[in-house]
């Protein structure tokens, strides 16, 4: 375990010395022997740096799909790979070695991505080709290029009219073309239409509403503020707009094939083996997403069996989906589920500080709140969720009777009482108030195998020492438990292009045993673009790689439990594989890659 390094004069005067050389020429300049600087750590203000850089260009460059923004980027994670390559690796402390790859790798990760969204891009030309019409727009307001408003107005219709064709050349429905010349409509042949790929233009989806907002940023900044761009540009902009509205409506409505009322279909956008297996790089994970089905299809295996003996002591013998279906109606009655909550997050704060688990600063137990969520966010959020805040899923009056009945059902006592901590203290609150505390430039490394992982874990431990007393809680602890292995199954198998998303919605009720509502909230959340195709995975990924440094250090009597846990906050989030380096102290070279496999050589499952 170790303690940050203070902030001490002479550290502040070497980083200042090193963050103005040129790098690009020069090795970074190294202490003096026997300096007092020579033990400083020279990466965490570096790290900083280029936190700082990246949210500049953030703001600089807001339109992710612009080829302007995609160049930027590039170019800046790659120069910034080129100065990595000038710091003297060996030279460095073993903190800064790890900063140091740290870095090197979010830059590689970052560089992926962007070839990722690049690709996507492309596809989607053939459904946004007005976008480049707003992106030029967009690129002169981040110069400061003043409006010419009469120019300006002309290519907002002609973006109007654009649209317009670009809509009767992709409606399946249409059988003329737009008016070409003199000819008249009966000598126009009908266009030739390949099918459009639901899942690209679901990504159009995206995209127009992206373009949408960045072109009425535009608009706000100079309207009522220019006369002759308020004269001009006032009208074109209403109607384009609008246009961009309804071409949104058409995408969704006739390329897709999502009617406005639409609640039930779920459009996701597979990503393919070779971006699953680079982002597992990314994250150290040495493992294919074959291997990881096959780890999660015996983590499961496991839960069974252990649902069956909590089956046989309700009285269900093996049904084991009645016995859940007993817990799901153990819920509180509405307007009590947020004292029941206030409750469970207090009793999982006690136990760790009774079993010496964890350090809890007394203001992080006074400091955590609660909120009600809304019923749109639990139409992909069907339980409540964690962090500066806890979120407290329930029906409202707004709900049919089926939505009140299956959120009461998802949000039972059992359920919740498995959970409440991993999302509060020890889980994500605690991981939240810590990280801003210890190596708070470490955030930029963030990954969810250690984010949700360590709660993840916090459950498995939980259940070790016999937090769940009843076989009630029990199962409710391991329908959480299936669902984390399901959600490596289904997700792996969906990106692998080999389930839909309605197989996974199956899946999950057949093998979890959770509300059909809540579990198509759970595969649309999955797809819906609001989380990366590992984030489900990283879940119990993440726990079982806790799970094994948890043996290597505290099984073996190296640390004490405190110590083991207090030591993951304190060094903040990262790829799992390098904490266990820096607290084991692992020889470090600049091109290491991720070789610790954490469950063992090759997994496979019968």
């Amino acid at each position: 375990m170790r303690i940050p390094y203070p902030y001490r004069a002479d550290r502040l005067l070497l980083v200042l010395a090193l963050a103005t050389a040129n790098l690009a020429h020069a090795a970074p300049p190294k202490p003096a022997p026997h300096s007092p600087t020579s033990a400083a750590a020279i990466m965490p203000s570096l790290v900083e740096q280029f936190t700082a850089d990246r949210r500049s260009l953030s703001r600089a460059y807001p339109l992710a799909l612009s080829p302007s923004h995609v160049a930027r980027f590039e170019a800046f994670y790659n120069e910034k790979l080129t100065w990595l390559t000038t710091i003297d690796f060996d030279a460095l402390s073993q903190e800064d070695k790890i900063d140091y790859l740290l870095l090197k790798n979010r830059l590689t990760s970052n560089l992926h991505q962007l070839a990722i969204a690049k690709h996507q891009t492309e596809e989607m030309q053939p459904l946004l080709p007005f976008a480049a019409t707003i992106e030029a727009i967009v690129d002169k307001q981040r110069l400061m290029e003043r409006p010419d408003a009469e120019q300006d107005a002309a290519l907002l219709s002609a973006l109007v009219k654009q649209l317009d064709e670009t809509r009767k050349q992709l409606d399946p429905n249409s059988s003329t073309l737009p008016h070409n010349g003199d000819q008249s409509s009966a000598e126009i042949s009908p266009p030739k239409r390949g099918k459009i790929d639901p899942v690209v233009a679901n990504r159009a989806v995206e995209a127009t509403q992206e373009l949408r907002a960045a072109l009425k940023s535009w608009f706000t900044q100079y309207d009522g503020y220019d006369p002759a761009f308020t004269w001009w540009v006032a009208l074109p902009y209403k109607s384009a707009d609008k246009a961009l509205s309804d071409y949104n409506a058409f995408l969704k409505e006739k390329l897709i094939g999502i009617k406005p009322d639409d609640t039930t279909t779920i459009i996701g956008d597979p990503v393919g083996r070779q971006a699953l297996l680079n982002q597992l790089s990314d994250d150290m994970i040495p493992y294919t997403p074959e291997e990881l089905i096959a780890i999660a299809q015996t983590e499961y295996d496991w839960c069974m069996k252990e649902m069956l003996k909590a089956s046989n002591e309700m009285g269900y013998g093996d049904n084991w989906h009645a016995a859940v279906e007993k817990v799901k109606q153990m819920h509180v009655p509405p307007g009590e589920q947020p004292e029941l909550i206030r409750k469970l997050v207090v009793e999982g704060s006690d136990f760790v500080k009774k079993n010496d688990l964890v350090t809890v600063p007394p203001l992080a137990d006074e400091t955590w709140t609660m909120i009600m969520m809304t019923p749109e966010r639990q139409l992909v959020n069907p339980f409540f969720t964690g962090g500066n805040e806890i979120s407290v899923s329930y029906p409202t009056d707004t709900m049919t009777y089926d939505q009140r009945e299956m959120s009461m059902r998802g949000n039972n006592i059992p359920f919740a009482h498995a959970t409440a901590f991993h999302e509060m203290i020890p889980g994500h609150f605690l991981q939240f108030y810590m990280n801003a505390r210890y190596r708070p430039y470490r955030q930029a490394f963030s990954t969810p195998f250690w984010g949700e992982g360590n709660a993840l874990w916090w459950e498995m431990l939980f259940y070790e020492k016999g937090f769940e007393s009843t076989p009630e809680e029990r199962v409710g602890a391991l329908v959480w438990r299936m669902h984390r292995s399901a959600r490596v199954i289904f997700t792996m198998n969906f990106h692998l292009g080999k389930w839909t998303p309605q197989q996974c919605v199956k899946f999950l009720i057949d093998n979890v045993g959770f509300d059909s509502e809540n579990d198509l909230a759970e595969v649309r959340r999955s797809f819906d673009g609001s989380v990366g195709p590992l984030y489900q995975c990283a879940y119990l990924m993440g726990a079982l790689q806790f799970r094994a440094l948890h043996r290597e250090l505290v099984d073996s009597h190296k640390m004490t439990d405190r110590q083991f846990h207090d030591a993951i906050l304190h060094e903040g989030p990262m790829p799992i594989e390098m904490l266990r380096a820096d607290l084991e102290n692992i020889k470090l070279t600049p091109n290491n890659h991720s070789t610790w496999m954490f469950y063992g050589e090759h997994p496979t499952h019968p």
